[in-house]
């Protein structure tokens, strides 16, 4: 922590003082007022929808706020936009990264700033800082390297190296961990840790308590726009932060009783797929199997070849000739995704934007995507607009979607986690016999993650096949009844989360440690 850099007597690097935002159809920021010390790590925690992103959007010059005044240093200043922010030494890492894929991570980190002489522009020099910020922060990123060709981790200490690059000394990190492996997350505290230690002042947005509870000195909480109170971490626990988060105490264990398995519902047979990125296989050979009433998790570190496993099954991507796909005995390899929607497959998309929503719908439009064209919301080609009201409705009320005009809110407005609701909402409640679920609670907070979790139960209970994927450590181990883990596009243990430990999951995961029946079949190759 930063705790040595602190000082009282000093005036506030950032101080927000009743700040109001307002949205059509709802209050977004109520008179919020938030006091950022210089040196501090100073979280900010609130459910999804509670405010969070807007009051940081507000400093960083991308809302004007209704009422209110922003301090910096002890002066008064007016941010009417991000260069405002920028030439304040404001800063600010987004939930999605605004970079340009096809340009490089030079490029990106000099946009807008672009070194030039007599309107030339001039590289080497921008290259040469960019490399001693690189190793001096520990960041270690490629310049030259493609933004589309390098890994989400990587992205996002592209946008660090854009803030440090403008010296900027308050840093807002939006939701930093949510796209993240375990990995890549242990790396960034300690990136975080040193930029505080340099004196830099950090707002962490977050909502998963225990990364508050490692890395920040003060948290902040929201619920529904307004402010609840401001406390130090160290006089505070996980239990009360959640509780002052949804307004009551919070279950961090996950209830189920013991799995009861029936009929093959999923059945993969040497899946291979190819790679996007390079020639060789994505995934190789995999074969494996999912029962109705049981939960099977597929655990990894992210690229290890469980977002082409999926798409394969889902029909996002063609397997290779030789793989088999069969739902209940019937062989759907190459169906298509429409058939398998209508025949009992549910999928929660690991990417949200691209393949969960359509971002300039409405959120009704949204809900009602695969199911428009059944005779209850449709009449000789004719959408019966009232009856996909009344769904949506239902819906939001139900899985307690949260967004500004209901069900005519566009779908690109909402907050992350309310996206991801909205999904959750619109997968389970289709009637479903196979549900895929890859990173289900990802940007949730403790009280949705909770809710969702108690409905892929109850879908498992009620005699769903339930295929999940997560990168989550602990939702692995409490939500699945088998653990299979992807290394380089094989399945190299089968685990029981009874009997086993995070970190001989981790072993796993990481490659030093596989099953010798899997090692046997998997990979000649690999001996």
């Amino acid at each position: 922590m930063a705790e040595q850099i602190l000082n009282d007597n000093a005036p506030y690097a950032i101080e927000m003082r009743n700040i109001t935002k307002v949205f059509p159809g709802i209050i977004a920021n109520d008179n919020i007022t938030l006091q950022l010390k210089k040196g501090e790590i100073h979280a900010l925690l609130g459910e999804n929808g509670a405010g969070k992103s807007t009051l940081m959007s507000v400093l960083f010059g991308l809302y004007q706020p209704e009422q209110g005044e922003i301090y910096k240093d002890g002066k008064k200043v007016t941010i009417n936009d991000p260069n405002d922010a920028n030439a304040l030494g404001i800063g600010m890492v987004h939930q999605h990264f605004k970079l340009v894929e096809v340009f490089t991570v030079l490029d990106n980190i000099i946009l807008g700033t672009e070194p030039n002489k007599l309107g030339f522009l001039q590289k080497k020099e921008a290259r040469k800082r960019i490399t001693e910020l690189s190793h001096t922060y520990g960041l270690n990123v490629d310049p030259d390297a493609l933004i589309e060709d390098i890994t989400v981790g990587m992205q996002q200490r592209t946008e660090i190296l854009k803030m440090l690059y403008r010296d900027n000394d308050i840093l807002i990190f939006d939701e930093p961990t949510a796209v993240l492996t375990p990995q890549e997350i242990t790396e960034l505290m300690q990136i975080i840790r040193g930029l505080a230690a340099e004196g830099k002042s950090i707002l962490f947005i977050s909502h998963k308590l225990n990364e508050i509870m490692e890395l920040a000195d003060r948290c902040t909480v929201l619920r529904k726009g307004k402010c609840i109170g401001t406390v130090n971490i160290a006089d505070t626990t996980k239990e009360e932060l959640s509780s002052m988060m949804v307004g009551r105490d919070v279950k961090f264990a996950v209830d189920k009783t013991e799995a009861r398995p029936t009929e093959t519902v999923l059945e993969i047979r040497n899946l291979s797929v190819k790679s996007r990125i390079h020639k060789k296989l994505a995934v190789k050979n995999v074969s494996l199997q999912v029962r109705a009433g049981e939960i099977v998790c597929i655990a990894g570190i992210d690229g290890n070849g469980q977002s082409e496993f999926i798409h394969a099954i889902t029909g996002l991507e063609k397997p290779e000739p030789g793989s088999l796909v069969l739902l209940k005995g019937m062989n759907v390899t190459r169906s298509s995704i429409r058939y398998k929607n209508t025949h009992g497959v549910s999928h929660i998309p690991e990417d949200r934007h691209k393949h969960g929503l359509v971002l300039d719908y409405t959120l009704e439009q949204n809900l009602v995507l695969q199911r428009y064209f059944e005779p209850e919301f449709q009449n000789h080609g004719f959408i019966k607009f009232d009856k996909v009201r009344d769904y949506a409705e239902t819906l939001i009320e139900k899985y307690d979607v949260r967004s500004g005009q209901g069900p005519i809110t566009t779908a690109r407005s909402m907050s992350g986690g309310n996206q991801q609701k909205a999904i959750i909402a619109r997968e389970l409640d289709r009637k479903h016999e196979l549900l895929i679920a890859v990173q289900p609670t990802r940007g949730l907070d403790v009280g949705a993650i909770e809710y969702i979790h108690e409905q892929i139960v109850a879908s498992r209970d009620a005699g769903c096949a339930v295929l999940l994927v997560s990168l989550e450590l602990e939702e692995v181990m409490n939500l699945s009844d088998r653990i299979l883990v992807m290394y380089e596009g094989e399945i190299t243990g089968e685990l029981d989360p009874k009997k086993t430990t995070v970190q001989e999951l981790g072993l796993y995961m990481s490659g030093a440690k596989r099953d010798e029946a899997n090692a046997d079949e998997g990979g000649a190759e690999n001996e």
